[in-house]
């Protein structure tokens, strides 16, 4: 092997070369491959939060055409920018029933009786019991 500086400099800055030409082939790669382009449902999934997904599911088993009528309008609006906040479960709820679409959401109201939560109706049928 050779102690020479100017040759060892010479063979970093050939080496460097070859890292940035296969770096630029790479990234030439990947631009050129197309990408999947998302779905609205998956677009707007990102946003959603507090149930949000919930009451998406909801709205597609009940009303799937419409839904997603809605869906591609609220992703359309995500990818301009117009919609740049998170969208909350009532949010979308309300969105859906303004519309007319009204989303069957189940819900049920617990309470706490001696450390135990139990639904409100088996509380009223113990106390009715009593």
């Amino acid at each position: 092997m050779s102690d020479d500086p100017d040759i060892e400099i010479i063979k970093a800055r050939k080496l460097k070369e070859l890292r940035e030409k296969a770096a630029a082939m790479e990234k030439a790669a990947k631009a050129s491959t197309p990408q999947k382009p998302r779905s609205a449902r998956d677009i707007i999934s990102g946003y959603l939060y507090d149930r949000g997904d919930e009451v998406l599911n909801l709205a597609y088993s009940q009303f799937p055409a419409q839904t997603e009528a809605i869906v591609s309008r609220i992703a359309e609006l995500i990818q301009s920018g117009e919609i740049t906040s998170r969208i909350s479960g009532g949010e979308l709820l309300a969105l859906f029933r303004s519309v007319g679409l009204n989303v069957r959401v189940n819900t049920t109201i617990k309470v706490e009786d001696k450390g135990k939560l139990i639904s409100f109706s088996d509380k009223l049928k113990q106390q009715n019991e009593e």
